[in-house]
């Protein structure tokens, strides 16, 4: 076994890597940008060293950086986690050039799987049935003769980023672009390839397990098919679809397509699988790296997923053969991420005033997160996973459920309170899933409506705010008690949760007592906690932020120019493409900009017809959410 090994990543892969490291006893390195100085990966890691400044492409995306910053520690290994660099052959070359052992399969393994369409290629010669598709040059033309739907996908990587799905072929050329633009940000390489789309399909995948000695088995599949995006959403093993034939079936083909590629470490073989015929299932693709959702296998499994590709990598052998895998009772996950329902998932930031994180009674939280850490729109949104496990899925779903109700991520706006109505869902319970349920439900399970008591809980957070703190005089007219020299009055409290467009004035009518972390609401007769920190409130994985409204500010900034057309950032990120200029004509509908943020892309388009009166901004300006753009006036509607 290694002494010490560098991670080479961050967020909650790390500290889960750094977790397994010190159970083994060996010594971990943790790198870190200017952003991540004070990383919880970087606090628990036994060594961290500096890259750089906060771009990726200047720390965990630096092989350079990384390489030196081995060599300094004297890491004998590096573990790559998940994104970044953990599928890039020329990493892992290059790790192996520099003395050091990539913890993960060969680089020609990489290599091949990344490349989607060699991939499909060689499985298919090793008899593993695969969607038909097409790949560049003649992108287009393999649309057109497969017919819509088609699903658009980069050759070069995977975890849904660049993917499109086309069901109107008079657009492919504008999603082609759109594809080729998050492909080349996200993996550097705008190749794409096209494959005919299956209705209501379900995404099983294959954990796969080999060693250097020839020895490759499966670990059982995981059903990932609630997705938001062509991005997992919640995962869980085993699945409900599966009988034990299709499973040994499937089993089977995804250690022929390890073992067609020479694959060493832990991987995962991804399946298309219609939904009505279980047994007609297609090669996607392999995943040569370890998944987001690898904690759902180690729980049924028992397993330590990162502790065999450690000792893989140092060359032991595996003990285990395919007979000596078991499946034991169930497990679920749900990726809890920095975006806001409410505003269509669009990323979220902000600082982590509160924390609260569910651990034990069949519950684990994987995490990177700590109070104080400041979430950006650099990196991916998701922050933590949480994951339950029971001896049967009802049980397993249930405590899930109960687990997002217990997470408090005050600071920033999450999906946990999403997920936990999610696991709620009919179709979910009864295990009817395949990868469009989310997008055909999602109405239903986000509401921009907020519930009195909110108002109440607000109103008191508020109030508390202004009372006056200290010993002495108070001036009577400072404090908020409705006192006033000709009788008393009442106390209005003024403010609006984020997700409520327009600014309310509320009279509370209820009682309410707050306190350091939380505040307590009784409103006709019921009584409601909810967490809080600063000017957030927060219960049942939901949370609001509390806002005065001032109209004289909101006057002086771009928020009360809405009417005449301004266009405002949907989230904190970066302007990626600007398509018009001041004086430009442009139509209703009419795509002007992109903004992207968390690796994912937001076009914004004209309102309405008219002329660009203002442009603000300009490719790679930095934005707040909010923040005015530009603003189209409006043509005048000719006289009838």
């Amino acid at each position: 076994m290694f002494d010490t090994v560098l991670v080479a990543n961050r967020g909650e892969i790390a500290v889960r890597v750094i977790r397994t490291l010190r159970a083994l006893g060996v010594r971990s390195v943790a790198v870190f940008s200017d952003a991540d100085a004070d990383a919880r990966h970087v606090r628990e890691a036994d060594t961290a060293v500096r890259l750089g400044p906060a771009p990726a492409s200047e720390s965990y995306l630096s092989a350079e950086r990384l390489l030196e910053a081995a060599a300094r520690t004297g890491a004998q290994a590096v573990h790559p986690g998940y994104g970044f660099l953990a599928e890039n052959a020329a990493f892992a070359r290059a790790c192996a050039n520099a003395g050091l052992v990539f913890i993960g399969p060969p680089a020609e393994s990489i290599a091949l799987m990344g490349d989607k369409i060699r991939a499909k290629e060689t499985v298919e010669a090793a008899g593993v049935p695969v969607v038909p598709g097409g790949r560049d040059p003649e992108l287009a033309e393999a649309a057109h003769a497969l017919g819509a739907p088609v699903l658009l996908k980069p050759s070069a990587g995977g975890g849904g980023k660049g993917m499109r799905l086309v069901r109107d072929l008079t657009v492919l050329e504008e999603e082609i672009a759109a594809a080729r633009r998050e492909a080349r940000t996200s993996f550097g390489d705008d190749t794409l390839l096209v494959e005919r789309w299956v209705d209501r399909p379900r995404h099983i995948e294959i954990q796969v397990l080999a060693d250097g000695h020839g020895n490759v088995i499966h670990l059982g599949e995981r059903e990932c098919s609630l997705q938001r995006r062509h991005q997992k959403v919640v995962e869980e093993a085993p699945s409900v679809l599966l009988d034990e034939a299709t499973r040994a079936s499937m089993g089977e083909a995804a250690v022929e397509a390890a073992r067609s590629c020479g694959y060493r470490g832990a991987g995962t073989v991804e399946f298309i699988v219609p939904g009505d015929d279980p047994s007609s299932y297609y090669f996607m693709e392999m995943n040569t790296r370890l998944q987001v959702e690898h904690p759902v296998t180690e729980l049924v499994t028992g397993l330590d997923l990162v502790e065999w590709q450690l000792r893989v990598a140092a060359g032991e052998r595996l003990p285990y053969g395919q007979e000596d895998v078991r499946l034991t009772g169930h497990a679920i996950e749900a990726r809890v991420c920095a975006e806001d329902p409410a505003r269509g998932f669009l990323p979220s930031g902000g600082t982590v005033l509160r924390l609260r994180e569910p651990q034990g009674d069949g519950v684990r939280t994987d995490s990177g997160l700590s109070e104080g850490t400041e979430v950006g729109s650099l990196y991916d949104p998701m922050l933590s996973k949480v994951i339950a496990y029971g001896p049967d899925r009802a049980t397993a779903l249930r405590k899930l459920r109960a687990a997002l109700a217990e997470t408090v991520t005050l600071g920033v706006q999450t999906n946990a309170g999403f997920l936990r109505r999610l696991l709620a869902h009919p179709a979910v319970v009864a295990g009817e899933l395949d990868t469009g349920l989310v997008e055909r439900v999602v109405d239903d399970l986000v509401s921009t409506d907020v519930p009195e008591e909110v108002y109440e809980a607000a109103a008191a957070v508020r109030l508390d705010a202004l009372r006056p703190r200290g010993e002495g005089w108070t001036d009577p007219f400072s404090v908020p008690s409705g006192w006033r020299m000709g009788g008393s009055g009442f106390t209005k409290a003024v403010g609006f949760p984020l997700r409520v467009q327009d600014p309310v004035e509320y009279v509370p009518r209820g009682t309410a007592t707050v306190a350091d972390e939380h505040v307590t609401v009784t409103l006709d007769g019921a009584r409601h906690t909810f967490h809080r920190a600063g000017d957030w409130v927060g219960r049942d994985g939901d949370a609001w932020q509390v806002r005065d409204h001032d109209p004289v500010a909101a006057a002086l900034t771009g928020a009360a120019r809405s009417g005449a057309g301004s266009l405002t950032a949907p989230m904190p990120g970066t302007v990626t493409v600007v398509k018009v200029a001041v004086g430009d004509e442009v139509t209703a509908g009419q795509s002007l900009l992109v903004v992207e943020a968390m690796k994912m892309e937001h076009v914004v388009s004209a309102p309405h017809t008219g002329t660009v009166a203002e442009l603000d901004v300009s490719p790679g300006t930095t934005v707040a959410m909010d923040q005015v753009l530009a603003v189209i006036a409006p043509h005048e509607e000719v006289a009838q």
